[in-house]
C-alpha cells in the first residue's frame, strides 16, 4: 500500500506539474522565437542573458561543491571560459547556423527520449544520470544525424546521396554525443552538489543551465567546425 500511495503521489505531482511545464515551455519558445525574429542586438542580448544566468547557476554549483581556495577559483574560471566561449560562438555565428545547432540539440533530446523510453536497456552511467540509456544515445544520434543531413540537403537544394550528405549526418551524430556529454557533466555537478536542478528559475523546468547543458558543448564544437568549413 505504501508503494502504491507513493506512486499515486508521484503520478499526481507529475500531472499537476504538466500545465506549469507547458506554460513555461510556451513562454520560453515565445521569448526565444521573438529574439530570433528581431535579430541583431535583440538576439545577441538574449543569448548573453541566457549565458549570464547559466554561468551564475554553474558558479552556484561549484561553490557548493568546492571549498574556498585555488580549486574553487580555478573551477569558476573554467566555467566562465566554458560558458563564455559558447555564448561568443552563438553570437558570432550566422542565424541560420545557430538555428541549425538548436534544431540538432532538440533532435538529440527527442530521439533519446523516445528511443530510451521504448527500448530501454543498459544504462550509460546510472550513478550520474539513472535515466540515460545506450538506446537513448543511439536514438539521439540517429535523430541528430537525420536533422543535420536534412538541413544540409535543404541548404544545398539537393537530397542526392553523396559524400557530403553522409558527412553532414556523421557530424550531427557526433554532435549528439557531445550534447549528451554536456548533459552528463551537468548531472555530475548536480549530484556532487546534492541538488536536483541548477535552480528553480523556470517553473517546472529547473534552471537555465538545465536547459542548455547540452547546447554549450555543441555550440563550441559547431563554432570550430564552422571556422574550417569551405567558404
Amino acid at each position: 500500500m505504501a508503494d502504491a500511495e507513493t506512486h499515486q503521489k508521484k503520478s499526481g505531482q507529475k500531472k499537476s506539474d504538466l500545465p506549469v511545464r507547458l506554460a513555461s515551455a510556451i513562454v520560453m519558445l515565445a521569448v526565444a522565437g521573438t529574439a530570433a525574429w528581431l535579430g541583431g542586438a535583440w538576439l545577441d542580448g538574449f543569448i548573453l542573458a541566457v549565458g549570464v544566468a547559466c554561468l551564475l547557476e554553474f558558479a552556484r554549483l561549484i561553490s557548493t561543491i568546492a571549498k574556498p581556495g585555488l580549486g574553487r577559483f580555478s573551477a569558476l574560471v573554467g566555467a566562465g571560459v566554458y560558458v563564455g566561449l559558447a555564448v561568443w560562438t552563438l553570437i558570432k555565428l550566422p542565424l541560420p547556423v545557430v538555428l541549425g545547432i538548436v534544431a540538432v540539440v532538440i533532435a538529440v533530446d527527442v530521439g533519446a527520449y523516445f528511443s530510451g523510453r521504448s527500448i530501454g536497456g543498459p544504462k550509460i552511467a546510472p550513478k550520474i544520470s539513472p535515466s540515460k540509456t545506450w538506446a537513448g544515445l543511439i536514438g539521439g544520434m540517429l535523430a541528430a544525424g537525420l536533422v543535420s543531413g536534412g538541413l544540409f540537403a535543404w541548404n544545398t537544394g539537393s537530397a542526392e546521396l553523396r559524400v557530403m550528405l553522409f558527412i553532414a549526418f556523421a557530424i550531427g551524430a557526433g554532435l549528439a554525443v557531445l550534447a549528451q556529454a554536456g548533459d552528463f557533466f551537468e548531472s555530475w555537478l548536480k549530484r556532487s552538489a546534492g541538488v536536483k536542478d541548477s535552480s528553480n528559475l523556470i517553473p517546472g523546468h529547473g534552471g537555465v543551465f538545465d536547459r542548455v547543458d547540452g547546447l554549450l558543448l555543441v555550440a563550441i564544437a559547431s563554432g570550430a567546425l564552422w571556422s574550417i568549413h569551405p567558404a
